[in-house]
């Protein structure tokens, strides 16, 4: 309960503060438009099934390249994290293109994959995929050395090694690194979704754009913005449900 009211004052002061600076700016209603008519807007959208359709777009291209972010980042971070030496090479290419922005690759994701859905999945998973893997090699180079002496003692294979000890003991440390991977992800999607996508919420604020319609605009952002919280909530939940299994 406390949560939820938490969450309503804060958004209540958001719309309020919204809708005074609206009232007391005297903005043109077209160019900056108040809560109100923004909500008449997102309703707008419903009831023509261009937002649902867009939300639906939007989601299977996130999941698809988040997705393959984690597969990508957790396997490749389980071995470089088991094979230091490795690392050692390859962390300083890792810590080179981590900090370049997906959208910095646009023009290369385009000339190796066209327009369309590809370029918007492949800056998710560029997105997602560097915190993950940064997250699972550290992981796996800070496991207890206790841990590995006695799954040696026992005579434990390497694969026993890896899914018996290593695996459970980092589990935390991954799911938070997936867990903040998520929002970077998520954030690109819109980015992605401007590069030759017929749908999509990307698209959706392109087209608002292209038509002056600020309100569907502001609508597209406030739906961008409601998902996001709940994807947070659902893999923040998703990540306390699987540490206290293990």
């Amino acid at each position: 309960m406390k949560k939820l009211v938490h969450i309503f004052v804060s958004f209540g002061v958001l719309l309020g503060g919204w809708q005074l600076v609206v009232s007391l700016g005297n903005y043109n209603a077209a160019l900056f438009p108040g809560p109100v008519k923004v909500a008449k807007g997102i309703v707008e959208l419903i009831r023509k099934g261009i937002l649902w359709e867009d939300i639906k777009d939007s989601l299977i291209r996130f999941f698809i390249g988040y997705v393959t972010a984690i597969l990508c980042g957790v396997v490749l971070g389980l071995l470089l994290g088991l094979h230091r030496k490795v690392w050692e090479f390859i962390n300083p290419i890792v810590q080179f293109l981590r900090p370049i922005s997906p959208i910095a690759w646009l023009p290369f994701i385009v000339l190796w994959f066209g327009i369309g859905e590809i370029p918007a999945i492949v800056i998710i998973f560029i997105a997602g995929f560097f915190p993950i893997l940064i997250s699972t090699v550290t992981a796996v180079k800070g496991v207890d050395p206790v841990y590995i002496k006695v799954s040696n003692n026992f005579g434990l294979s390497k694969f026993e090694k890896l899914f018996q000890v290593i695996v459970p003991s980092v589990l935390p440390n991954i799911l938070t690194g997936i867990h903040l991977a998520l929002g970077t992800a998520w954030v690109f999607l819109v980015a992605g979704e401007m590069v030759g996508a017929q749908s999509g919420l990307g698209y959706l604020i392109i087209d608002a754009r292209n038509n002056l319609r600020m309100d569907l605009l502001l609508g597209a952002m406030v739906t961008i913005g409601a998902i996001g919280i709940l994807l947070d909530f659902l893999i923040g939940l998703l990540e306390k449900c699987v540490v206290r299994t293990f």
